[in-house]
């Protein structure tokens, strides 16, 4: 019996080609779209599964308190590591401080890298469950050794064994090779671990940090730890809350709250407002999960709308099953079966077009996604995908076609009706309703990111470079520098500065000065600058003046942007002096200038107050230098190098262009927005197919009608009309309901963006005309070809 059923399912497939196609290419879109996504969704809830311990790993947050706002990070004081690490060993099976990731000079022999790697505690190794291919897991005991990965290790070495071998770490430090552990894969966090260099050795290498020892308000490091078994996280993270504010008087007015954010947040959850967990990426996830729904959706409703379509030609057949003896379930189940055999042929065309796409998918999402072939859950989620789809896309036709009376039928007494119309005119509703709805959702979201692109910046990207000052050979020779770039005649001006150009390192408070409300909680953005940083970056002076090497007194002068202005709640800032309230203070600095606003951090976010100090004891991350827009960039960056390695032959010559590092603070927003895009178009396509299939039905339904109209005067024009007016109007409609819908979503989409665009009336207009043209193209090459088709051979028509 199922055979029979699969060869009759096959016999109707081979007789109507088109909509066979139709419906088979249509839904293998719908889930080549809704597989790509599912890949997508399950590298992003999976990211991190690389560490076995994930489940028990976290990270130390803190959250405080500055005038009633509350700001939450994962940066803190490194004095909070002794309390955590002796009154809560019954919680934590490893506490582990680690720095920052950051760029180092690796030396071997004549190989000299840049690589990215951490300061980290003994407990790292385990914590993190490095998986040691050479070496012992004990490498970072002694303060001068150091771990490489796999990749790093064969950079330097080759085919050689590393162990034993002296590394050179900033041209400064040797450091012995005591274990290569393997890569962290991409799809994890600390996937551009290159090295690790013990703690001991980080924390006596500089002054700073030998004096944050004991500094509460340095917020400087990272903290993490690993749960011992039968732990509750949640209890662990409560145990630990008020633990700075307990230990430190000087910091309990800004009410430091300690929590522990788990391992499996890091990526789709380490979004706070006020205080508050909010989210993060895990929209998105959410976001492309309903996009994927719909999609499938979509291509569904073609397969019910054209299934249904045909239901006339295909009521004699049920007519005569039902009269020899089948019945109503053994019709559904025929029905059933060729719709899962469409579904079947549809998947194995999903696959193929999954498999030529996922390349360029790649790129698009910046993962590294393989199609799991060898994964058994993987095919059998496909099994239960491919019932679901053909149980959802089958059921309607199946329960529809199989209710037709044997009696009328055979009579040819049956009709459809205009009621039996009414389904499909529902489904074709929906359907362009959610293609609408993503339309206006892609045009929201990119008009979002483009508002923010033309943000004024306030300083000139063009041409600027930034060159890393990683090593301690740089100390001393900024003026040197200086003056031999300028001298090659590459670049017009250079400056330096303690951190990138687009981002701040540090914040600091504790500052008083004449004006200043009582109870007034500081917090200003700090970047220690050379001279000629305003310059370079061709910012400018609103008020007052610029840093000048002609006046000694400038060591001790900085300027404001203009929120620090505002910030402060002083009438005129310039020229009152900035104190710092410690036991030991430094000298005062005095205000000399106010600055243009500068977009240095999150572009989607309002500008932080800052303070851009001289630079007097060499603090500094980056060179920046602004090339010469006379010559050629190339030519500017190759006279640049010969110049750097004629001081620094031993170093490795490395560059940012600004306006590169600027974009890519889009990154994340320009991915939604493709993927956005691309599965709109597809959306798109896949109604298409549809309004397709059903124009070419309606057409042929009406071959004697248009044939009799034609003889009675017809123009094309008019049947043209006839044919599309319905079509037409369902669209519109669809609009009406899909405007609401997108306006709200899209509204609470866009509230997470501080800076923000509107939701426009033209963007509901554009979205409209676009869905409108789309059904005059598709409609009007089956109603123009049924127009102009000669009517004695539409009227010999049976």
């Amino acid at each position: 019996m199922i055979k029979n059923y699969f060869k009759i399912a096959w016999r109707n497939l081979w007789k109507n080609k088109v909509f066979s196609i139709i419906n088979i290419v249509g839904l293998a879109i719908g889930m080549a779209v809704t597989l790509l996504i599912g890949l997508w969704v399950n590298s992003e809830l999976n990211y991190n599964s690389h560490f076995k311990n994930r489940d028990t790993i976290a990270q130390v947050y803190q959250s405080q308190t500055f005038n009633s706002q509350i700001g939450t990070g994962n940066a803190i004081p490194r004095p909070l590591e002794a309390p955590i690490r002796n009154n809560f060993d019954n919680y934590f099976e490893h506490v582990v401080m680690s720095s920052w990731n950051f760029s180092r000079y690796l030396e071997y022999g004549d190989k000299k890298l840049s690589r990215a790697g951490s300061a980290m505690q003994e407990g790292a190794i385990d914590m993190l469950s490095l998986e040691i291919m050479a070496g012992t897991s004990e490498g970072l005991k002694e303060p001068n050794s150091i771990m490489l990965s796999r990749s790093t290790s064969n950079a330097l070495f080759g085919k050689a064994d590393p162990i034993g071998k002296i590394v050179k770490l900033n041209s400064e430090y040797d450091m012995m090779v005591t274990a290569i552990y393997e890569d962290i894969p991409l799809n994890n966090s600390f996937n551009e671990l290159d090295y690790l260099i013990p703690w001991k050795h980080y924390a006596n290498s500089q002054e700073w940090i030998k004096n944050a020892l004991d500094n509460w308000g340095n917020n400087s490091f990272q903290l993490f730890v690993k749960l011992k078994e039968g732990v509750d996280m949640a209890a662990a993270s409560e145990a630990i809350r008020n633990v700075k504010k307990n230990a430190n008087e000087d910091t309990a007015e800004f009410n430091p709250q300690l929590m522990l954010l788990p391992m499996e947040d890091w990526y789709l959850r380490s979004k706070f407002e006020n205080g508050v967990q909010v989210g993060g990426r895990i929209e998105y996830v959410w976001l492309f999960s309903f996009i994927g729904a719909f999609v499938l959706l979509l291509a569904c409703i073609n397969f019910m709308n054209l299934s249904t379509a045909r239901s006339e030609k295909r009521a004699l057949e049920v007519g005569i099953r039902k009269t020899i003896g089948s019945n109503r379930t053994q019709i559904i189940k025929q029905f059933l079966g060729e719709s899962l055999l469409t579904v079947v042929l549809a998947y194995v065309l999903t696959i193929i077009f999954v498999l030529l796409s996922l390349k360029g998918f790649n790129e698009i999402t910046g993962k590294e996604i393989d199609f799991p072939w060898n994964d058994p859950i993987f095919w059998i989620g496909s099994i239960v995908f491919i019932l679901f789809t053909a149980l959802i896309s089958g059921s309607y036709p199946a329960l529809y076609l199989s209710s037709f009376r044997p009696v009328k039928v055979i009579k040819g007494t049956f009709k459809t009706g205009r009621m039996a119309a009414l389904p499909r005119k529902i489904l074709v509703v929906t359907q362009f309703t959610i293609s609408v709805a993503l339309i206006i959702g892609t045009l929201v979201i990119m008009k979002q990111i483009n508002f923010t692109k033309d943000r004024p910046m306030g300083y000139n990207t063009s041409g600027l470079i930034q060159i890393p000052v990683m090593s301690r050979d740089f100390i001393g020779k900024y003026d040197l520098m200086r003056t031999e770039f300028l001298n090659s005649g590459a670049i017009v001006e250079m400056s330096a500065s303690s951190s990138p150009t687009t981002n701040v390192w540090s914040n600091r408070a504790g500052y008083v000065w004449e004006g200043k409300e009582p109870g007034f909680q500081e917090d200003f953005a700090w970047v220690e600058v050379k001279p000629e940083y305003v310059k370079s970056l061709g910012m400018e002076i609103v008020e007052g003046r610029d840093f000048s090497r002609e006046f000694a007194s400038d060591s001790n002068a900085i300027l404001i942007n203009e929120t620090a202005a505002k910030y402060m709640g002083v009438q005129n800032p310039v020229g009152l002096l900035l104190r710092d309230d410690d036991e030991n203070p430094d000298p005062p600095m005095k205000i000399i200038g106010i600055v243009k606003d500068v977009v240095m951090q999150s572009p989607y976010e309002p500008i932080k107050q800052t303070l851009y100090v001289f630079d007097k004891y060499d603090n500094i991350s980056y060179y920046n230098l602004k090339l010469n827009p006379d010559q050629s960039a190339s030519d500017n960056i190759k006279t640049i190098e010969k110049v750097y390695k004629t001081h620094f032959p031993d170093l490795p010559f490395e560059y940012d262009f600004v306006d590169e590092e600027y974009g890519e603070k889009f990154a994340a927003e320009e991915r939604v927005a493709d993927l956005a895009a691309i599965f709109t178009v597809l959306a798109i396509l896949i109604s298409f197919l549809g309004l397709f299939g059903l124009a070419s039905y309606v057409a042929e339904q009406r071959t004697k009608e248009i044939g009799v109209r034609k003889v009675l005067g017809a123009t094309v024009s008019n049947l043209w009309l006839m044919l599309s007016k319905d079509f037409l109007l369902l669209v519109l409609i669809s609009c009406l309901v899909s405007f609401p819908i997108a306006y709200l979503l899209m509204s609470n989409w866009i509230q997470k963006f501080t800076y923000r665009t509107d939701i426009s009336w033209f963007i509901f207009f554009s979205a409209a005309i676009g869905a409108i043209l789309i059904t005059i193209i598709t409609v009007s090459f089956q109603a123009i070809k049924a127009a102009t088709a000669n009517p004695v051979k539409s009227l010999r028509t049976e």
